[in-house]
Formats: C-alpha cells, sequence, structure tokens
C-alpha cells in the first residue's frame, strides 16, 4: 500500500488542574515523540482567548519546538490572517527559516475580522451588536453555506454529520471582544484573495504596489517554506488554493460536514503552479487511540463537555477528566449542540482507529491525515500518537 504520511496537529491544550508552564513543555515533549513515533509534521493551530487552548502565536510555539527537534517538518494550521499583515506573516516565517531551513510549513487560515467601514456605521450603542453579528458572519463562511440540514453519508460510508448552525454563538459578547483585542482600532483585514496574493509576491520576491513601487521582505523573502491553506468548505479558501496551485488542509474534525464541499471545490479549481503540478491534500481528524476500544472511549470522554464550552462561546475550558465528564448531567440542547462532533471522533483502539482513518482517506482522497489528540493526561496523549503511527506505520509502510 502507498505510504500515507501522518502528522499532528496541536491546539498546545491545558488540562484542568494543570498550569501554562507545563502545558508548554507538554507541547515540547509532544514533538520530541512525534519525531520519533514517524509523524511527518507538526503544526499548531491559533486560537485567542480560551483558557485550555494555549496555541495562541504559531510561530512563537514553532520556535519552542524547533531547536527540540531535527527532523520533523514543523508548521502553523493556521495562521489567522485577520490578526496580523502579510508583511508580518512572511517576516515571522523568515527568521524561522533562516535558522530551521527546508522544514517550515505556512499554514495559511481565514479568521473572523473586522468589517470595512461603512458610511452609515449607526450610533455608538449598535457598535458591539454589529461586531458580534460580523463575526457570527465569518464564523458561517469558514464553517460552509451548503444545506446540510440532516445527518449524510458517503458513499463509503463516512459520517457528513447536520451541518452545525454557528448563528447558535451570536449570544456571546466574546465573539465582539476578539475584534476589540486582536486588531487595532480601525483596523480590519483586506480580502482573502488579495492577502494571499501580497503573501505569495513577498516570499517570491515579486511584490509591487498598486503605485508600482516594489517591497522586499528581509527576512522572508525567498524562504524555503510549502504554502498551505486550510479550509473547511467549499468557499473562498478552497478556491484561492486551487486557482493558486498551493497545498490545502480540509478539516474533518472542525467541519465534518462540509468535509468533501471542501476537497472537492479545492481540486476543481486547482490549476498547476511551479511548486504543485497536481492537487495535494491534507485532511485533519480528531482521534484518542487506547490500549483497547474501552480504555480510548474513557481517554476521550472529556471532548463533549470541551466542545461545549467552545460552542456556548466561552471559549474551549481547561479539558476535564473522565470523571468530571461522568459526573456532568447533559441537557438535550446541549447534545445536539456537540453531536456533529462527538460523533465524528474517532476513538478506538489503534486498529478500530486505522480503519476508520482510512475510510476518511478513501473519501476524501487525502494525500496525507493531519491527527489532533487531546487527553487529560499528557501521558495517555503521547501513547495515543504512539499507538497510532505503529499502527499506521505496520499498515502503510
Amino acid at each position: 500500500m502507498t505510504r500515507t504520511p501522518l502528522a499532528v496537529l496541536d491546539l498546545v491544550p491545558r488540562s484542568d488542574g494543570a498550569g501554562v508552564a507545563s502545558s508548554v513543555r507538554n507541547a515540547v515533549d509532544l514533538a520530541r515523540h512525534s519525531e520519533r513515533f514517524g509523524y511527518d509534521r507538526y503544526w499548531f493551530a491559533e486560537h485567542h482567548l480560551n483558557p485550555g487552548v494555549l496555541g495562541a502565536a504559531p510561530a512563537l510555539s514553532i520556535a519552542l519546538v524547533a531547536a527540540a527537534t531535527s527532523t520533523i517538518r514543523l508548521g502553523s494550521a493556521g495562521v489567522q490572517t485577520g490578526n496580523r499583515t502579510p508583511l508580518s506573516i512572511v517576516e515571522e516565517f523568515g527568521l524561522l527559516d533562516a535558522v530551521h531551513p527546508g522544514r517550515l510549513d505556512l499554514g495559511i487560515g481565514r479568521s473572523f475580522s473586522r468589517p470595512a467601514p461603512k458610511q452609515d456605521s449607526g450610533s455608538p450603542d449598535s457598535r458591539p451588536r454589529e461586531l458580534v453579528a460580523a463575526a457570527v458572519s465569518n464564523y458561517q463562511a469558514l464553517g460552509g453555506r451548503g444545506e446540510h440540514t440532516a445527518e449524510q453519508r458517503a458513499d463509503n460510508g463516512l459520517l457528513l454529520p447536520k451541518k452545525f448552525d454557528f448563528s447558535r454563538l451570536g449570544s456571546s459578547d466574546r465573539l465582539g471582544l476578539h475584534f476589540d483585542l486582536l486588531q487595532q482600532p480601525g483596523a480590519y483585514a483586506d480580502t482573502y484573495d488579495r492577502i494571499i496574493d501580497t503573501i505569495l509576491r513577498l516570499l517570491r520576491g515579486t511584490f509591487r504596489s498598486e503605485q508600482g513601487l516594489q517591497a522586499h521582505a528581509y527576512p522572508g523573502e525567498g524562504a524555503d517554506v510549502e504554502v498551505w491553506i486550510l479550509g473547511a468548505s467549499g468557499g473562498e479558501s478552497a478556491t484561492v488554493a486551487g486557482s493558486n496551485g498551493l497545498r490545502f488542509a480540509a478539516s474533518y474534525h472542525h467541519s465534518p460536514s462540509t468535509v468533501l464541499d471542501a476537497v472537492n471545490a479545492y481540486r476543481a479549481a486547482f490549476r498547476a503552479s511551479a511548486d504543485l503540478d497536481r492537487p495535494y491534500v491534507s485532511v485533519s481528524a480528531d482521534v484518542v487511540v487506547g490500549e483497547d476500544d474501552e480504555t480510548a472511549q474513557r481517554l476521550a470522554s472529556g471532548y463533549g463537555l470541551w466542545v461545549r464550552s467552545i460552542r456556548h462561546g466561552v471559549g474551549a475550558i481547561a479539558y476535564p477528566t473522565p470523571e468530571q465528564s461522568a459526573a456532568h448531567q447533559w441537557s438535550e440542547d446541549d447534545l445536539d449542540l456537540v453531536k456533529d462532533r462527538t460523533d465524528t471522533q474517532l476513538v478506538g483502539s489503534a486498529a478500530t482507529v486505522a480503519d476508520k482513518l482510512e475510510q476518511l482517506q478513501d473519501a476524501t482522497g487525502a494525500d496525507e491525515l493531519a491527527i489532533t489528540t487531546i487527553t487529560h493526561q499528557h501521558a495517555d496523549r503521547v501513547r495515543s500518537y504512539e499507538l497510532l503511527a505503529d499502527e499506521w506505520h505496520r499498515r502503510h509502510n
């Protein structure tokens, strides 16, 4: 069987009762182990204002683990374009590439961003409501606008759950707060296609302003980085990735209902580039592996509560213990709130999970798979990645 690489997607989780320092050290430790286990890439996500997720700065996270590893590729999954400029992104990765050449993946994601100002902006009292509405609109775009109103199955049986309605987050004032804390006052992001175009031109040394002025990013220009676009749906991220001939990372763990929309739209839009002559796709999955199916189910039991906190708009809580999860009284509404995620988490023994990953790969045609795993105990998380790597390499090498 053709070798299918596995990558690690790390959110830098913090467990209930753990501190920030130990949680960050765990990321360095897991990266070392992942390199030894044979994973090809180690990617860091970017999230903010989450007590239980500490991966706020992918470039800094990469720097922390780069010196502790030597061969595994390191990357972002992804840098949020709404929070920084194209030049700052290129310069950050240029600095990293100068010290760790040929090991970097610049994964670029869409994030909700402040809308461009309107002449009729309304009263000051309306501003918070406008920001929340803009955030919900951006979340909807990130998750796709397809009509997945009921559970579906791919041709090979892969579950495609009912699409989550992100408008349910609209009651959270925290969404508007993101704008105030992550962006300069009055700043707003350019269109996504223009952002990607600017990044690519800065990396290639071909940037010209609208007035014809040249700009050269030092560090950054000529950096030996692989550029990836992250997408959760068949929307702009997928088409921008394809039309620019870039690698594409689709999310089954974050938006399982629209993963096929995403990869299909990317492939339909693909145009060969100097870096890539055919579409190239990685698909992410939420995974917990145990010594057996029963053990894995216990280790994964905190996932529902963790997703519930995100979906309630309060930010990811510190990851709960199995005992805390067992004691929680679920309402029907909350069960429905997390159902798409809990039903598509891949949990079980190494053989069970490998079977499910092969089904995901078959349905999406993925060239690679990115595995994100969170358990309350760090040792269980490391062991999950080890068990999966052993089984996967036995099947695919």
